[in-house]
């Protein structure tokens, strides 16, 4: 084989290896995202429920009303 073909080959190889290994690199970042975005939502989703449960509360409170003075 040439020396200009394994030269050719070689870059190849190592052109590969390397996004290889940023394909790799993203899928674990983007696995680590994907678990944040989880605990994001889930904590959106308890204030969601926590906000309902205290406007609800506040639509069942007397009316305001001007104290015995006025």
């Amino acid at each position: 084989m040439s020396a200009g073909l394994e030269n050719r080959i070689v870059a190849l190889e190592e052109t590969v290896a390397h996004q290889g290994r940023m394909l790799e690199e993203l899928s674990a970042e983007l696995a680590e995202q994907w678990k944040v975005n989880e605990q994001i939502r889930k904590k959106l989703d308890r204030l969601t429920e926590r906000f309902l449960e205290l406007e609800e509360q506040t639509l069942e409170a007397p009316a305001i009303t001007k104290p015995p003075h006025y």
